[in-house]
Parts: C-alpha cells; sequence; structure tokens
C-alpha cells in the first residue's frame, strides 16, 4: 500500500552570522570571498618553527576582544566563535532578546545545533601541560565542558535561551552542515519553529599541523602562504587550515511571515550519505557524494537544471577534488551551474567549513553573485568543472538554486540545497 507523502513545512533562512580569518562578522567574510583574497599567513610563534607546515589562517578578529572577559573565560576557543557568530547571526534574523523573552520567540520552540570535528581539543592540551609541569591549581574547573565537542552547542543555547534542543554533529568537515540538515530536519518535524545551525572549530596548534602533515593533507608551501590553498589547480597540494565559525538561523515559513522576518533563501533540502570507502580517502569515483546530491535535489524538488550554483567542498587535496568533481559530473553534468570554493579564500575551518560553505550559497543567491576560486592558475584536466577564476561572475535573474557541499574524514557526506 503506498502512502501519500505529507507535504513538509517550508524552511528559510532569516539570520547569517560568522568570525573566520577573513573577517569578524557575515559580511566582511562575505567580502573576502567575493574579492577572493586569501587569509592565510605564516605562522609566527616559536612552537611553529621546526614544524613541517607554519602556515595558517587564523581568524580576523578575537573572539576575546568581542566577548566580555567571564563568558571568555569560561569557554574553549571553538565556543566562543560559535557564540561569537550565534549572536550576530540571531541579531541578523530580527530578534532582540533571549527566546522567551517579550516579544522574541518561546524558548520550547527555539533549538540550536552546533557541529564540531575536533571540538575543545586547545584546552585540553592546555589543561594537560599544565599538569605535566605541575601547576594542577592552574587547571580551570572549566576545563571538562570546553573540552566537549557539545561545549559550542550548549554555550549557545545558554545564550539564546533556546530549549527545544541543543545538539551536536561531529562529522569531521561535515560537521557544521550536518547541523544545518539536522536543523531542517527539526523544523519540519515540528519540534521547533526556530533554529540556529552551524559549525566553529579552533585547532591551529602544533599538534594538529605536524598530524595533518603526516598524511599529506595540507599544504607546505610555506613560503607562499596566500597562494597555498588552490582548489582544482594542477600544482594543489592539501588545505590551509583555518579556524572560525559560522551560523545560520533557519525558520518555518510561516513564523518568518506571521512576524515579518526578512529572508534570505529557502532552505529547500538536504541530502546525506556515507562513503564505507575509507576513513580519510573519499571514494574515487564520487560515488557517495553523488548519492548526497541526488537525495538533497530530490528532497528539494529540485532539477539539475535547477541548480545555477554549487559552493563546492574543495579542500585543494589531489584526491578530493577530483572525486567531488566526479560527483557533481555524475549528478549535474559538467556546465550549466558555476563552480565556487572559499576554502581557496578562508581555509579549511574543518567543523565550520560547511557552515561556512552552505552561508556562502546563501549569500550567492541573495546577491546573484558566484565568488571566484583564488590561486588557481592552471585547472587539473581531469577536473571539468566551470570553475569560477579570477572575479566573481553574476548568476541570472528568475528562480534559482544553489547547492552547498561538505565531507569529512570517516565518509560523511552532506549536501544542502538552496533557492531564492
Amino acid at each position: 500500500m503506498s502512502v501519500a507523502r505529507t507535504r513538509l513545512p517550508e524552511v528559510v533562512v532569516t539570520g547569517l552570522g560568522a568570525t573566520t580569518p577573513l573577517g569578524g562578522d557575515a559580511p566582511a567574510t562575505w567580502e573576502g570571498i567575493v574579492a577572493g583574497r586569501s587569509a592565510a599567513r605564516a605562522l609566527t610563534e616559536p612552537w611553529a618553527e621546526a614544524l613541517p607546515v607554519r602556515i595558517a589562517a587564523r581568524a580576523a578578529v578575537e573572539p576575546d576582544t568581542v566577548l566580555d572577559r567571564t563568558r571568555a573565560r569560561r569557554l574553549d576557543r571553538a565556543a566562543r566563535f560559535a557564540l561569537v557568530a550565534a549572536e550576530e547571526a540571531w541579531r541578523d534574523a530580527g530578534f532582540r532578546g533571549p527566546a522567551g523573552d517579550h516579544g522574541q520567540p518561546p524558548a520550547e520552540r527555539v533549538g540550536v545545533v552546533m557541529g564540531s570535528g575536533i571540538g575543545g581539543v586547545g584546552a585540553l592540551l592546555r589543561a594537560q601541560e599544565q599538569l605535566r609541569t605541575g601547576r594542577e591549581r592552574a587547571i580551570s574547573p572549566y576545563t571538562v565542558p570546553m573540552v566537549m565537542v557539545n561545549g559550542a552547542a550548549g554555550a549557545v543555547s545558554l545564550a539564546l535561551n533556546a530549549r527545544a534542543a541543543a545538539l551536536s554533529p561531529a562529522g569531521a568537515c561535515a560537521a557544521g552542515a550536518e547541523a544545518v540538515a539536522a536543523g531542517l530536519d527539526m523544523i519540519r518535524l515540528g519540534r521547533a519553529d526556530v533554529v540556529a545551525v552551524g559549525g566553529s572549530e579552533a585547532v591551529i596548534g602544533p599538534l594538529t599541523l605536524t598530524a595533518f602533515a603526516s598524511m599529506h593533507a595540507v599544504s607546505r608551501r610555506n613560503d607562499d602562504p596566500a597562494g597555498a590553498s588552490r582548489p582544482y589547480d594542477k600544482q594543489r597540494d592539501g588545505f590551509v587550515l583555518g579556524e572560525g565559525a559560522a551560523v545560520l538561523v533557519l525558520e518555518s515559513a510561516e513564523h518568518a511571515r506571521a512576524r515579518g522576518a526578512r529572508v534570505h533563501c529557502v532552505l529547500a533540502g538536504a541530502g546525506v550519505s556515507a562513503d564505507a570507502h575509507h576513513m580519510v580517502r573519499p571514494e574515487p569515483d564520487g560515488l557517495g557524494l553523488a548519492s548526497a546530491l541526488r537525495k538533497a535535489l530530490a528532497d528539494a524538488g529540485l532539477t539539475p537544471a535547477d541548480v545555477k550554483h554549487v559552493s563546492a567542498h574543495a579542500t585543494s587535496t589531489p584526491q578530493g577534488d577530483i572525486a567531488e568533481s566526479r560527483a557533481l559530473n555524475h549528478v549535474l553534468g559538467e556546465s550549466g551551474y558555476a563552480v565556487s570554493a572559499v576554502k581557496s579564500a578562508a581555509g579549511h575551518l574543518i567543523g565550520g567549513s560547511g557552515a561556512l560553505g552552505a552561508l556562502a550559497a546563501v549569500l550567492s543567491l541573495r546577491d546573484r553573485t558566484a565568488p571566484p576560486v583564488a590561486n588557481l592558475a592552471d585547472q587539473d584536466d581531469a577536473i571539468t568543472l566551470d570553475v569560477v577564476r579570477i572575479v566573481p561572475r553574476a548568476l541570472p535573474a528568475g528562480d534559482l538554486a544553489a547547492l552547498s557541499n561538505a565531507a569529512g574524514f570517516g565518509g560523511h557526506n552532506v549536501v544542502l540545497a538552496f533557492r531564492s
């Protein structure tokens, strides 16, 4: 017996927030992305001198300069980034106080989903060093919540007084996109009217850089930081590690209309899959990501012809870029849509990258602009995509859709579908 599918509530994006290597808020970050300006820099700390990789993309604005001292000292750096971005997104959505306050949505109808790939490893390593050097008394009583992967979700939930749920996906570099997909489901299932979703990460340090270098995942262009992240280029040799957070406020269209909210775009659908191929290498033909792409299109009620822009995962690794290219070829074909790659400018925010890619997709629809891929001098012959180069490209008028891809170690794939 067939069962008719219940019509799902429409979900819209009403708020955006970010703090990244390109800027301390969403407008500054978007400006850097559209300009194709690389945020990668040489590391000048003494601990970096002997490392094989001595470049990274540090946050443009320190979160401690935005948050008050009492709140900041109780949070790991990743959670601080999440809080800064979430509070910006909340304001951008038009809310003027925490949930439950006069004129704000009920706390029980507001949720939070914040992803992180690694969590508070900075706090863990700092506490370990204090213990090793006999400074046990210096270890913060907040160390355990700082270290927890759900620390960012908890901090944002407290700040917004969000009581519907506080979830924390941990799907590596897909965690931020997983958060957006989970928020979409929460609203569709009637568990919340408003959900702050996103991802954050802050793991620039000797251990992580050395570990990524040992697996040949990060670029070793120590003499050319700004040119190191080069997705799709024949000379690409890995990503540039970044830090920061991006957050979107999702809302049921009905709820947004009722309060007269400005809408950036529609979050039309999501697709998820798993490669089940290798812990760190993507399935070479992109079959897992292709599955997520097809699911996202079906969920959103879109056809490949509707898609005019793709905010690609595009880490600048030799294998990953080709696998994603093949996935897009399988599902969308080789042309008809412009491809951008925000990691070429912002670096790789790990658990925050999927949320930043989603934010870029939203703004590309709002501004009808596909950003250029930085440092793409000689496109790999194996990559037949229509990649935006040198300058931004105008997107067509009328109704159109954009996709945002994310993939993570462990074989996680997430594709988000947005439409104007």
